[in-house]
């Protein structure tokens, strides 16, 4: 009954978490698909496809102000990959949007105060930065997709078509081929989240963490790996640990490594683009989100950290008007939509087991 009851409320928390972030997904699949056909192969190699350092400043900076979570990130930097764009960029840009926002920015000013949050936004511009650079110096195969021998003959005609034709292609694309592969990554994942985090909740994270003597930098940064949060929601949760009496560096390590490490994203790149971006990616976060922590320590303990509760109010009213509210009901019909994409994604496997088990 104990396993039932367990069973249950890893799917119910599952299903929470995928209606945080099915809504941003469907967007993005939008994103993805007018990236995908509007701005052609040679447009993104020209911007995108080549191991400059402009190409990475490119991408880390249009991530930073875009405010989608970390699994709606998926879509757009896969479309990106494939479009032409090189390995480094598309890393940087991964990278950046989930850690940092200008909603993000607005809600730690308020609950973290101007010193982390200053640290943060630097972190936010740096990390990227790295994570793109090294991504092109150790991406090998991986650097860029193999484009076909007859590219400039198809790029010709699409050049002939008209833009509604460019637009309804693009966005049959992605909610053909992009969101059939993405979806079957992200529901696995998020019945993994669901799991850790039904096994391990917020409150008693809160409650054993929230000892300075128990949290420790590396602590923070595993917890940070393999918990499930967006690009906005984490930051109450980081203000109620400092509020609890742990350093600033914890704050600093888990905006970084939080948002930027979630399963779903991680097994989507695993499988779409390769385990060498997600070794680049994963390892090169969490070791800038260490050094960071570290440095933040250093600079911030022993100095007060104040959390004024009007400039808390007024932070949060502020998120709340620049922020998209999505509604239950398109959450919940957004849901449904990535979950059919599942089922179709799963049939030719489920078929194959069928007939070789009969």
């Amino acid at each position: 009954m104990h396993i039932l009851n367990f069973i249950k409320d890893i799917l119910i928390t599952s299903v929470s978490i995928l209606n945080g972030a099915s809504g941003w997904l469907v967007i993005s699949f939008v994103i993805a698909g007018l990236l995908h056909n509007l701005i052609t192969p040679q447009k993104f190699q020209n911007a995108l496809g080549n191991t400059k350092i402009t190409s990475i400043l490119k991408s880390t900076v249009s991530g930073m102000l875009l405010p989608i979570c970390s699994c709606g990130v998926i879509p757009i930097g896969i479309s990106m990959y494939y479009s032409g764009a090189y390995l480094g960029p598309v890393l940087a840009f991964m990278t950046s949007t989930p850690i940092i926002n200008p909603i993000a920015v607005v809600l730690s000013f308020g609950l973290l105060g101007p010193q982390i949050t200053i640290i943060y936004v630097i972190a936010g511009f740096v990390v990227p930065m790295i994570v793109g650079i090294l991504g092109n110096i150790f991406g090998k195969n991986e650097l860029c997709v193999a484009m076909d021998d007859d590219e400039s003959l198809i790029e010709l005609e699409e050049e002939k078509r008209s833009l509604t034709q460019n637009i309804l292609d693009g966005l049959k694309w992605s909610f053909s081929e992009l969101a059939l592969t993405i979806s079957k990554y992200v529901i696995i994942g998020m019945l993994v989240a669901g799991f850790i985090t039904t096994a391990f909740p917020t409150s008693i994270i809160q409650k054993y963490l929230g000892n300075p003597g128990v949290l420790s930098l590396g602590s923070i940064s595993i917890l940070a790996c393999i918990m499930y949060v967006c690009a906005v929601g984490h930051i109450p949760f980081i203000a109620a640990l400092v509020a609890s009496g742990a350093s600033p560096g914890v704050a600093i390590t888990f905006l970084i490594a939080g948002a930027a490490t979630n399963l779903p994203e991680l097994i989507s790149m695993y499988n779409v683009i390769g385990k060498r971006a997600v070794i680049i990616y994963s390892t090169t976060l969490t070791s800038c989100a260490l050094i960071i922590g570290y440095i933040t320590n250093k600079l911030l303990v022993g100095s007060s950290v104040n959390m004024d509760i009007e400039t808390s109010k007024a932070s949060i009213d502020i998120a709340n008007k620049i922020m998209i509210n999505i509604p239950d009901s398109m959450k919940y019909l957004c849901s449904f939509i990535i979950f059919v994409f599942f089922i179709k994604a799963m049939l030719p496997s489920v078929r194959k087991v069928v007939k070789n088990e009969a």
